[in-house]
């Protein structure tokens, strides 16, 4: 990735994320929920003493369901690994004064900095189970493209795509 400085990634006028887990950054891995619902909420809740998801013993395509109410509906979610090499963060705004010089002028400066990491997310239905077809499961399989489409050519990967492309060609010829 272009412009990566000691665990900083810059963008010319968006600022910089520092990528570097910090003292105070947590592991919320088990911790990080993908409601149906926007929340116009921003502050301190005591989440866990509200929101119980509980293991349902249903199984649908491979995906083991749990259950939990928000606000009186009923949700249905699932727990699903972030791909191994991809991990989740959980950014804030960096206060000025804890801001470290990376070289970027202060007037392009949107200090932002790891507060915590995830491994795995769990993402919520409201009317139906989680499935392999739900969209958020699968764009986690755009990774994966993305990995295969950007992942350098080896000549031997061009050679064994072109013997059986030649080999067709001749065939076809005579």
């Amino acid at each position: 990735m272009e412009g990566i400085k000691e665990g900083v990634a810059e963008k010319e006028s968006s600022g910089c994320i520092d990528l570097c887990l910090g003292e105070a950054a947590v592991d919320l891995t088990g911790d990080i929920h993908q409601l149906p619902c926007c929340i116009k909420y921003n502050g301190p809740c005591s989440v866990s003493h509200y929101f119980k998801p509980n293991h349902t013993g249903i199984e649908v395509d491979g995906l083991k369901v749990e259950e939990a109410f928000f606000r009186g509906r009923k949700l249905q979610g699932t727990t699903i690994h972030l791909p191994e090499g991809y991990s989740g963060f959980v950014l804030g705004k960096r206060s000025s004064d804890t801001a470290k010089p990376t070289g970027i002028s202060k007037g392009n400066m949107i200090g932002w900095e790891t507060n915590a990491k995830f491994q795995e997310i769990t993402f919520w239905n409201h009317d139906n189970l989680p499935s392999q077809d739900d969209a958020y499961v699968r764009s986690f399989h755009w990774l994966a493209v993305s990995r295969a489409l950007h992942k350098p050519a080896t000549a031997e990967d061009l050679r064994a795509a072109y013997l059986p492309l030649k080999q067709e060609l001749c065939t076809s010829e005579k």
